[in-house]
């Protein structure tokens, strides 16, 4: 089963598609340094592999949203492009109001960047609640943090996980022969598990804070075997979720309508 994406269509074939499903996928990542070992499109790359997964899955339209992101976090380091977040924000909202007035009604964001996630909700809710049109965003990066926890993975910058996503697409693109152990600043574990608290948590505002090289983690820990079933494995996750996320939907407004 292969995705559809709005670039290899003709327009006929999009109209089809958009009145069969109603539905599209938008990946979003960025592009920045990845350390010496991975490519600075490891976010984007993990997250078009994912989101190409779950459209082919959905019948919906893949529609491809750009290599970049909010990403002044990694400012400085060859092969960083980050874009303002009102950049990032007009972007958003221009494709997804040209999708609504295509007749598109839903849209799943698949996201592997966690510097684009508050831009990301405002222009969804600001279309949700203009538009009508319901958005489903998945963190991608954080549904296969839990998937392969228990594994030994873990989501750090080049670390085992992305590393993994990076062996996926394309594994030539991977060079860990570059590499030895990283090397932290003291208090960085700290910082990070602060700023990823979904209670009380503070900014980090450049990398070297977390890491000494601009990169943490164990790329090591990434197999080929693990690999092949990547994108299907955290693709699964993600629909199960957005299913949910419908049928919650279509509950509440059949209870409004009763």
């Amino acid at each position: 089963m292969t995705s559809k994406s709005i670039m290899d269509l003709a327009s006929p074939d999009v109209a089809e598609l958009v009145a069969r499903s109603g539905t599209a996928v938008i990946p979003l990542g960025s592009t920045e340094q990845h350390g010496p070992h991975l490519p600075c499109g490891t976010d984007i790359l993990a997250a078009e592999l994912i989101a190409k997964e779950v459209a082919a899955r959905l019948d919906a339209l893949y529609v491809p949203f750009g290599p970049y992101g909010v990403t002044p976090i990694h400012a400085g380091h060859p092969g960083t492009i980050s874009l303002r977040r009102s950049t990032f924000e007009a972007l958003l909202l221009d494709l997804l109001t040209e999708l609504a007035g295509m007749g598109v009604s839903t849209v799943v964001l698949v996201n592997w960047h966690e510097g684009n996630i508050p831009s990301a909700d405002a222009v969804a809710y600001s279309i949700q609640q203009e538009l009508g049109m319901f958005i489903v965003s998945a963190q991608a990066c954080y549904v296969a943090q839990r998937l392969y926890r228990d594994l030994g993975g873990e989501l750090t910058h080049g670390g085992g996980i992305e590393t993994l996503a990076v062996i996926a697409h394309d594994p030539s693109l991977v060079q860990l022969e570059r590499v030895g152990a990283p090397t932290r600043p003291p208090g960085a574990e700290g910082l990070d598990e602060m700023r990823r608290s979904r209670e009380v948590y503070g900014f980090v505002t450049d990398v070297t804070e977390l890491a000494d090289e601009g990169w943490y983690g164990n790329p090591w820990w990434a197999t080929d075997e693990a690999a092949t079933t990547f994108a299907a494995h955290v693709a699964d996750d993600v629909i199960r979720q957005v299913q949910a996320a419908r049928a919650a939907r279509e509950t509440a407004q059949a209870g409004r309508r009763d």
